[in-house]
C-alpha cells in the first residue's frame, strides 16, 4: 500500500504536467453564403466575453480556441447580416450568412443606384452618414479646380499612409457609413498595390503617368502620376534598433485593441534577424521598459514580453513617447534603421495629450534621425487626428489595423516599406502648360498641401518613402472648351495677361519635378519628368489606372463629394471588377465587395439635390 501511496502522486504531478503542455484546443469552421454557398473571406468571428478574434480566409476557414460552453460567438461582415451563435461544445461551426440590411437586397439596390443614374444623369446622391462623437478626425475642404494661369504650381509632399481605408472598411464591416473627416481619398488608393515597373539606371524611383477620361465626368481629364520605390531585399536592410511602444492603458481592454496588437506584433517578431534588437515600453498611467533592447535572435522572450501585457489605468502617451525615443537613443545603431512602432487607440488623457502638444514633441524627436511608425486600433474612442500628425510630424507612416489579416499585412507582407525608409522628405511639383490645360484640381492630400517655395526648401518636412512602396496621385483636368460649373470667373487682369500660353510646348500637358531626401541625409535630390499631351480612351487605358479611377471615386461618394455628379457605387463597382487583373491577396476583390456593402448601406437611396 505503501508503494501505492507513493505512486499515485507521481503519476498525478505527470498527468498535471502533460496536461499543461497540450495544445489549447480549437473549434473549426467554414463561412459561406446562404444563398449559392461560395465561401467569404473577411468574416470577423469574435467571443467578446473571451477577447478572442480571428477572420475567415480565402476558402472561408477560420480557427479559434474553443470558448466556454454557453458563450456567443459573432459573425460579422459588412453585407451581410449579422449571425450571433451560442457555444454548446461542438468541434466545428459551419455557419451561411445571408446578405443584405433592412430587407434589400444586394440586386435590388443595384437596381436602383442605376435606375437613378439613368433618370438623373446630372444630380447626385445625399448620403445621411452617422456622427462618432466619440472619434476624431481631422476636417478640412476638398481641393478646389485652380487656373493654371493664377496658380502654376502644384506642390504637395506624397504619402504611403492607408490607414484610412481599413478604417473605413472597419465601418462598412460593422454595418455603418464612414464620417466624412474619415475618408481620406488619397490614403484610399494608397492602399492597393499597383504593380509599376521598378526603377532603373540605379536610381532610388520610377515616374509613370497615364492620361485618360475621368469616370465620373467624361469631358474631363484624369491624370494619374505613379511613384514606384525601389525594393530592397530583407537580408540587406540595415540593422534595426526597433522600439515597440505599446499603450496598455484601460481603454485598450477591448477584443480589437490589445490582444489584436499582440497577435499583430508576434508576426513581427518571426521577421526579425539576430542583428536586430527590439524593446519594449508599455504605457498606462505612467511608462515603463517592459523589455530591455533584446536581440531578434531571442524570440521566445520577446514574445513572453508581448505576452505578460495587460490593460488598465489611465493613457500618459507623451510620457511612453519620451521614453521610448529615449530608449531608442541609447542604442542608435549608426546607417541603421532606427525606428519606434507606436500600437495605440491615441485616447491620450494623462500629461501632454492634445493635438499641439504632440506635435512640438514629436517634431523635436525627430531630430534625433529615430522615424516613426503609428499602428492604429480600435474604435469609439479612436482618434485618427493625433495619430495621423504623430507619423506625418515623426517621418513615419500610418496603418489602421482592423483585423489580423491587416496585421499581416502590415507587418508581414509590407515588412521592408512599413519598418525601412528609402527616402524621406519626399515632395512633388506640378507645372501645368495652360494652353492645354484650363483648369486642374488635386484629387486628396489637402493634409500634405506646400507652398510652391517649400519645394526647394530642403528644411520643409514631408512624405516618406518606405522600401518597396508604391505610391499614387490622380489630378482631374478640365481642357479648354470645356464649360464647367466648377470653374470660377475673375475680371480680365491689369498688369499681366490671362490668356493661354505655351504654345512652343504643344504637346506637353505638363512638367513633373520630384525632390527627395536619403534617410541620413539633409540634402534633397531632384528628377524631373513631362507628361506628353496625349490621352487615350477608358476602355483601353491600364487596369491600374481604372482601379485607382474607382478608388478614388468611392471615395468622393463617401464624402459627398461636389465633384462626381451622377456617380453610384455601383458604377465604382462595375468599372473596379473590370481592373482586377492582378489581384494575388484578394485586396481588389474585397473592395468591390465593400463598395456593393455601402450601397446597401446608404440611407435615402433616391434622395437627390441639384447641382
Amino acid at each position: 500500500m505503501k508503494k501505492i501511496n507513493i505512486l499515485i502522486p507521481i503519476l498525478v504531478l505527470i498527468s498535471l504536467i502533460g496536461s499543461g503542455s497540450k495544445e489549447p484546443e480549437m473549434l473549426k469552421g467554414t463561412v459561406v453564403n446562404a444563398s449559392h454557398l461560395k465561401p467569404i473571406e473577411g468574416v470577423m468571428i469574435s467571443v467578446k466575453s473571451e477577447s478572442q478574434l480571428a477572420v475567415t480566409n480565402k476558402n472561408g476557414h477560420f480557427s479559434i480556441r474553443r470558448p466556454a460552453s454557453g458563450a456567443t460567438i459573432e459573425f460579422k461582415l459588412g453585407g451581410y447580416r449579422t449571425q450571433r451563435v451560442r457555444y454548446e461544445g461542438q468541434q466545428r461551426l459551419d455557419i451561411k450568412l445571408n446578405q443584405g440590411f433592412k430587407g434589400l437586397e444586394t440586386k435590388n439596390v443595384a437596381n436602383l443606384l442605376e435606375s437613378a443614374a439613368r433618370i438623373q444623369p446630372h444630380r447626385t446622391m445625399i448620403i445621411r452618414q452617422p456622427s462618432s462623437p466619440t472619434e476624431s478626425y481631422a476636417s478640412f475642404a476638398e481641393n478646389k479646380f485652380v487656373r493654371p494661369q493664377l496658380n502654376p504650381l502644384s506642390t504637395f509632399g506624397m504619402d504611403v499612409d492607408a490607414a484610412s481605408y481599413s478604417n473605413v472598411r472597419r465601418f462598412i464591416n460593422q454595418g455603418q457609413l464612414p464620417p466624412a473627416d474619415a475618408v481620406r481619398v488619397e490614403e484610399m488608393i494608397n492602399y492597393f498595390d499597383y504593380d509599376y515597373p521598378a526603377p532603373t539606371n540605379g536610381q532610388p524611383f520610377s515616374i509613370h503617368t497615364e492620361l485618360s477620361i475621368a469616370p465620373w465626368n467624361t469631358e474631363h481629364r484624369l491624370l494619374r502620376i505613379g511613384l514606384q520605390a525601389k525594393e530592397i531585399e530583407a537580408a540587406k536592410i540595415p540593422s534595426s534598433n526597433l522600439v515597440l511602444l505599446i499603450d496598455v492603458s484601460g481603454s485598450m481592454n477591448a477584443y480589437n485593441k490589445l490582444p489584436l496588437v499582440k497577435s499583430s506584433l508576434k508576426m513581427l517578431v518571426n521577421q526579425l534577424r539576430p542583428s536586430d534588437r527590439v524593446a519594449i515600453v508599455s504605457y498606462a498611467g505612467a511608462a515603463n521598459i517592459a523589455l530591455e533592447p533584446t536581440s531578434g535572435k531571442n524570440k521566445q522572450v520577446i514574445l513572453d514580453a508581448i505576452n505578460a501585457l495587460q490593460a488598465g489605468g489611465s493613457t500618459a502617451g507623451g510620457a511612453g513617447i519620451k521614453l521610448a525615443y529615449d530608449l531608442a537613443a541609447s542604442r542608435f545603431i549608426k546607417n541603421g534603421n532606427n525606428r519606434v512602432i507606436m500600437a495605440t487607440d491615441g485616447d491620450f488623457n494623462t500629461g501632454q495629450s492634445s493635438d499641439m502638444d504632440m506635435q512640438k514633441l514629436i517634431e523635436e524627436k525627430r531630430k534625433s534621425g529615430i522615424f516613426l511608425s503609428v499602428l492604429g486600433f480600435g474604435m469609439g474612442n479612436y482618434k485618427d487626428s493625433k495619430m495621423e500628425l504623430l507619423a506625418d510630424k515623426g517621418n513615419g507612416n500610418y496603418a489602421y489595423i482592423d483585423n489580423i489579416s491587416e496585421g499581416r499585412k502590415v507587418l508581414v507582407t509590407e515588412f521592408g516599406g512599413t519598418l525601412y525608409t528609402l527616402a524621406k522628405d519626399v515632395k512633388l511639383q506640378l507645372e501645368f502648360n495652360p494652353s492645354k490645360v484650363q483648369a486642374y484640381r488635386l484629387i486628396g492630400y489637402e493634409n500634405r498641401s506646400l507652398n510652391a517655395e517649400d519645394f526647394n526648401n530642403d528644411l520643409k518636412d514631408a512624405g516618406d518613402l518606405g522600401s518597396g512602396h508604391s505610391v499614387t496621385a490622380l489630378y482631374e483636368i478640365i481642357p479648354h472648351g470645356v464649360k464647367s460649373r466648377f470653374i470660377g470667373s475673375v475680371d480680365e487682369l491689369k498688369y499681366q495677361t490671362d490668356k493661354p500660353s505655351g504654345s512652343t510646348f504643344a504637346d506637353e500637358l505638363a512638367s513633373i519635378s520630384l525632390r527627395y531626401k536619403a534617410p541620413n541625409s539633409d540634402v534633397s535630390r531632384l528628377i524631373k519628368k513631362t507628361v506628353a499631351n496625349t490621352s487615350q480612351p477608358l476602355r483601353t487605358s491600364s487596369d491600374n489606372f481604372r482601379f485607382a479611377a474607382a478608388v478614388a471615386g468611392y471615395g468622393m461618394l463617401l464624402k459627398r463629394s461636389e465633384f462626381v455628379p451622377g456617380f453610384t457605387f455601383a458604377m465604382v463597382a462595375e468599372l473596379a471588377s473590370q481592373a482586377m487583373s492582378k489581384d494575388e491577396e484578394g485586396f481588389k476583390s474585397e473592395f468591390v465587395r465593400l463598395v456593393r456593402a455601402s450601397s446597401l448601406l446608404a440611407e435615402d437611396l433616391l434622395t437627390v439635390t441639384k447641382n
